[in-house]
């Protein structure tokens, strides 16, 4: 009996900084209100915060899966069977990647705030996707997962 693949499950959540910043920017929209009242002003706080931390939260909330036979990234399932070697980009490299070696036919799923990402070859004849660019906090254990997934 073989052992199943380690489970890898990551979700590329936004920085804190960026939830200080939807903070700012509902201060920003009640300051625009300030001179109709103060239950205008409190309004634009609470609105102007919870409509950048919607747009921050779904930004965020892309997931990185490796679940039975299948990559599943953000809303890309790729099948095990398509994949080819997978690379860990430490920050240099992958900044290289994402930038001026970048093909244009890959599949991203790109943060720019987390430095560290994987590059998975795709070998489907069918698909014309050269390679799957995947930002990643963990590059080790999804390269880990992902061959554990191959053997499976």
């Amino acid at each position: 009996m073989q052992p199943s693949a380690p489970p890898f499950d990551e979700r590329l959540t936004a920085p804190r900084s960026w939830w200080v910043i939807c903070f700012l920017l509902g201060i920003a929209c009640a300051l625009m209100l300030l001179p109709l009242g103060t239950l205008p002003l409190l309004a634009g706080l609470v609105g102007g915060t919870a409509a950048s931390a919607v747009v921050v939260s779904s930004y965020g909330s892309v997931r990185i899966r490796v679940v039975g036979d299948a990559l599943v990234a953000g809303d890309a399932r790729i099948p095990v069977s398509a994949l080819g070697e997978a690379e860990v980009l430490e920050a240099e490299e992958a900044r290289a990647w994402r930038s001026y070696k970048a093909d244009t036919r890959a599949f991203m799923l790109l943060r720019s705030y987390i430095p560290t990402a994987v590059r998975v070859k795709i070998t489907d004849p069918q698909d014309p996707t050269p390679y799957a660019y995947l930002s990643t906090r963990e590059p080790q254990a999804l390269v880990a997962a992902l061959k554990a997934a191959v053997r499976a």
